[in-house]
């Protein structure tokens, strides 16, 4: 009972971020919505880490499985793709750069917020 009461909360979350991409009309994905909520209400308590824990790992451990759907349908989508093949290797290649860049950047911004929080001084 447990697990469907997890589960039922990250679906909840993310209906909720459906909504919202239904109801605000910007170019966000509904994904993105349901992340921004699900940090807001771990970040207020209003729902705890351990009300989701069990179900979270289970998702995060089965997440390649995920993939294999979009890649078929890549295979299926071969000769839309190979004519622009090189645009978008390098656009994957741009944006993994600039993913890796403003996570890192992020993160580091985070843990000296955290270190000045606590008193420790950084580097």
């Amino acid at each position: 009972m447990k697990y469907l009461k997890q589960f039922f909360i990250i679906i909840a979350i993310s209906f909720a971020g459906e909504i919202l991409n239904y109801l605000i009309p910007l170019p966000i994905p509904a994904s993105i919505y349901g992340i921004v909520i699900l940090f807001t209400l771990l970040c207020t308590g209003i729902v705890k880490v351990k009300d989701v824990k069990e179900v979270s790992q289970f998702l995060i451990t089965i997440m390649p499985v995920m993939f294999v759907p979009p890649a078929a349908g890549l295979l299926d989508a071969w000769g839309i793709v190979q004519s622009g093949l090189v645009q978008y290797l390098i656009l994957t290649l741009i944006s993994t750069i600039v993913v890796m860049a403003v996570s890192g950047i992020i993160t580091q911004l985070f843990i000296r917020h955290d270190k000045k929080k606590r008193g420790i001084q950084h580097d």
